[in-house]
């Protein structure tokens, strides 16, 4: 997976992110397969509900979609 750093993650656009504060960066397609598995792993532990799963899942899934990088 591409290294996110602190001050790359402040630059991406709200839209890169599945989840509004900045929950689960989704802007690469490495990012957002860790994000959906985080988003099952919050899931069943109770952290997230089954809507914000879902939501993570469609985001991600929209990225893992796009051809190329």
């Amino acid at each position: 997976m591409s290294k996110l750093t602190t001050e790359a993650r402040k630059k991406l656009p709200k839209a890169a992110f599945a989840l509004p504060g900045g929950r689960y960066p989704v802007e690469d397609k490495a990012h957002a397969r860790d994000a959906k598995a985080r988003a099952s792993q919050g899931y069943n532990s109770g952290h997230l509900s089954a809507a914000e799963k879902a939501k993570v899942d469609r985001k991600a899934d929209a990225v893992l979609a796009k051809k190329g990088k």
